[in-house]
């Protein structure tokens, strides 16, 4: 006997979990089964993360400047002025929109990334002549309202004619 187990033998008397077992989960399906969580949507930036990261490269460089002029030995007064003028011209040069584009960008700055993308989806949207509020598929769903119209004219058309031979 071993350790007073009622075992004959030690083997065999290793107690494991059973790592296959799967348990049972709160939801039937893990993901959505509604239709309009199937449709694309596209990511749209955070305003407020594109502005913060708008300054922060507007503070990087005039960091930079203030480092450099220090190293040369400038006067406190001087640095300010100049420090000052590069962060009032830099900001009026963002905000004209000539920051970055799409090739300039890392994989991190998403929101950078997603801003870059709906420009250029806007600007291949009206190369096509696609307005802004076309839902894709509406072209079918107006051909089958088309049909459907045509065919109930058609029976109206049948139904006008058979009562107009019953007369005669």
């Amino acid at each position: 006997m071993s350790s007073n187990v009622g075992l004959t033998t030690p083997r065999g008397s290793y107690v494991q979990r059973n790592l296959a077992h799967l348990r049972p989960r709160d939801q039937g399906k893990p993901y959505s089964t509604d239709l309009d969580s199937f449709k694309h949507r596209q990511r749209q930036p955070d305003k407020e993360i594109l502005e913060h990261d708008r300054k922060r490269d507007v503070e990087v460089k005039v960091f930079e400047l203030r480092d450099r002029l220090e190293d040369e030995g400038v006067d406190e007064d001087e640095i300010d002025l100049q420090t000052e003028a590069l962060r009032k011209k830099l900001l009026q040069e963002s905000e004209r929109g000539s920051g970055q584009n799409k090739k300039g960008l890392k994989m991190h700055q998403v929101h950078e990334l997603a801003e870059a993308k709906l420009k250029q989806d806007d600007r291949f949207r009206s190369a096509l002549g696609i307005s802004r509020d076309y839902e894709e598929g509406s072209h079918w769903k107006k051909q089958e309202e088309r049909l459907k119209a045509n065919m109930e004219k058609d029976l109206a058309a049948e139904m006008s004619s058979s009562e107009v031979k019953r007369e005669l």
